[in-house]
Parts: C-alpha cells; structure tokens; sequence
C-alpha cells in the first residue's frame, strides 16, 4: 500500500501582469495549485494555457491571496479577497499606507517585493524574480500574528528576505531609493533626448554609467503614474532633498571647490561600497531564538526591530514552545549583530537566546 500523495497547497493570484504573473509561476513551479484572476478577461487565460495558474477565478479555501494590482485599486481587491476566501490576504503594491488605512482586517498584511524587470506582463513573468530579493512587509496594529507569520513563511518559500516596516516607514524610504530615482531616470533620458536633437551623435555614444543609471526609465509608464499620485508626498520630501542635494553640487562645481568635491565624492564612493551584501558562509551567522510575549503584534515587532537596527534576517520559522501554545521564533542573523540586536530585543520585553553557528 502506497502512501497518500499530500494535497498540493493552494493560492490565488489577483493581477496577473509582471509581477503577479512571477508570483503565480514561482508557485507553480514550486508544486502550489494556483487559481488566477485579471481585470482583463483574456489574461487570465493565457495565464491558464501557459501552466502559470491551474484555474481561473477566485478559490475561497486558498490558504493565501496575493493581490498584484495598481495601487489605486488595491484596497477593494484585498477587501473583496477577504470577503470571498478563508486565508490570508497580502499585496505586492509599491505603495503601502493607502493600501493599510483602507484595510484594517486581522487577515490582512501589506507588501512589496524589491524585485521586477523592464520586461512587461505574463511575456516577463520569472520564477525565480523573488530568490535573494527582499520583500518588505508593512503590519499594522490590527495585523494578527498567525497572518505575518504565514505571509512572512510564504515570503521565505520564495527565496526573498523578510524585512518589515510601517507602512508609512515603507513609503517614505521607498520614495528615496525607488521611486525618486525613477523619475531621476526619467529627468537624465529626457534631457539626453532633448540634446541629441543639437548632438546627433549623443544617443549613439551614450553608455556605460549613463545605460546604468537611465535603465529604470523603460519601466511601464502607466503603473507610474499611479504610484506618483498615491505617495506624491513622501516623493515631494525626496524630490526636494535631491534638488537641495544637486544645487549644492552646483555650487561646488561652479566654484571649482576641488577639496569639496573631492570629500563628496569620497563620501559618496565610501557609502556605496558599504551597501549591505548577503554572507553565506555558516561560521557568519547567529540563532537567535525568541519567545513571543501574548500581545498583538510581537512577533512583527522581531521583524520591525530588526530593520530599525539594519538587521539581516537570513531564515526564520516559528516552533512551538514548550510554556503552553506560545510560539518560538527562530530566525538566522549576521552573527557580528548579535549583540545589537539582543540588546534591542531585550529593551522591548522578549527573552533572546543566541548561539553563534560553527
């Protein structure tokens, strides 16, 4: 007698361009039955008939729905989702606070993977899009600790990085490192355009560093100007903070400030170089191992700490402990922040414990 095969584990994709079309395929090809859906009607299908989704529609036992849509019309999707399925309900929006005060639910948790191509629709969807990317996650007050959980483990199935912040946190650091330098992008190939129209050879010797920074500008217009609308504040601050920034520059430039120049772009090398990158080797890390107090929240208060303090979060999962029905989370750090981070969790009221790996 052969043993029963276990049933696949089931998710529903809602948007099924680029983004929600890589999640669906990484599903997928990770043995997850997929039920996909599309404001257009045609997407879907094609979807279907390339083997991204198994089905069509909306599966109400999905232990997880992923909305992948324009920012504007995110909340009634999560909402719909939450009214139509058991599980739990996630984003990928590049916006986080609209999306957090339209939809205060237990089962719901904001996101926004830090991943995506110039590639547009299911014609760009990547399976591996999410390995070694990090994917931000925004809870909320009401958000459950069994929803972060989940999504936070789903996160991790797909090889991205669990990094969490508040929803405004989320908006504000990502108008500084998305989506201002987008309309940078923008700005350098427009006035690049305009001048080959005096140069004609300028757009055929344009390379190098410039290809390097203006490679975001080949991003779908259309989701852009949503994304301005929806955090136009946060991207206001950054924009100023450029301007501010280059009209500094101006200045050092225009009055041939060698020593100045030179000490900015020391700076700038020196912070560029210390951009924080993965370590694999075992004797790097640390276990920490953290028992979760009974408060709402806890265990998305790890995560938010974490991040506050530049923490890496390689790996994670949660274990039972044995005090009762109380969880353990067990999540794998760079060991030489132990210290820091132990401090943090000990000055909010957990109880870590940490052994370094051999």
């Amino acid at each position: 007698m052969t043993d029963a095969v276990p049933a696949p584990r089931r998710a529903n994709v809602v948007g099924l361009g680029l983004m929600g079309g890589s999640v669906a395929l990484a599903l997928t090809q990770r043995g997850w039955h997929v039920t996909g859906d599309d404001l257009q009607d045609d997407v879907a299908g094609i979807a279907a008939a390339r083997g991204i989704i198994a089905a069509i529609g909306l599966d109400p036992s999905a232990e997880i729905t992923v909305i992948a849509a324009p920012v504007l019309a995110l909340g009634e999707l999560a909402k719909r989702a939450l009214a139509e399925t058991s599980g739990v309900v996630t984003d990928i929006g590049s916006t986080k606070a609209s999306v957090a005060a339209a939809v205060d639910d237990p089962r719901f948790i904001g996101g926004h993977p830090m991943a995506g191509s110039e590639l547009e629709g299911l014609d760009g969807a990547d399976g591996d899009m999410f390995e070694a990317a990090v994917w931000v996650l925004t809870p909320t007050a009401s958000t459950d600790d069994a929803t972060f959980s989940t999504v936070a483990a789903f996160v991790h199935d797909l090889g991205a990085e669990v990094v969490a912040l508040t929803p405004q946190a989320h908006d504000d650091v990502v108008a500084v490192i998305s989506h201002v330098p987008h309309l940078t992008a923008v700005t350098l190939m427009g006035l690049a355009a305009r001048r080959s129209n005096e140069h004609s050879a300028l757009l055929r010797l344009a390379a190098g560093g410039f290809r390097d920074m203006t490679r975001i500008a080949s991003g779908h217009p259309a989701m852009w100007l949503d994304i301005c609308a929806d955090n136009r504040l946060a991207i206001l601050r950054a924009l100023d903070g450029l301007i501010s920034g280059l009209g500094s520059m101006r200045d050092t430039v225009a009055n041939d400030d060698r020593e100045g120049l030179h000490r900015r772009l020391i700076e700038a090398r020196d912070a560029r170089t210390n951009l924080p990158a993965r370590v694999n080797q075992p004797q790097h890390f640390a276990e920490v191992r953290i028992a979760i107090p009974d408060r709402p929240g806890a265990a998305a208060e790890v995560f938010t700490l974490a991040a506050e303090l530049g923490v890496n979060i390689s790996d994670f999962e949660v274990v039972h402990s044995a005090e009762g029905n109380r969880g353990v989370a067990v999540v794998l750090i760079d060991a030489e922040m132990s210290e820091l981070f132990r401090g943090g969790l000990i000055a909010r009221g957990f109880r870590p414990a940490i052994q370094r790996l051999s």
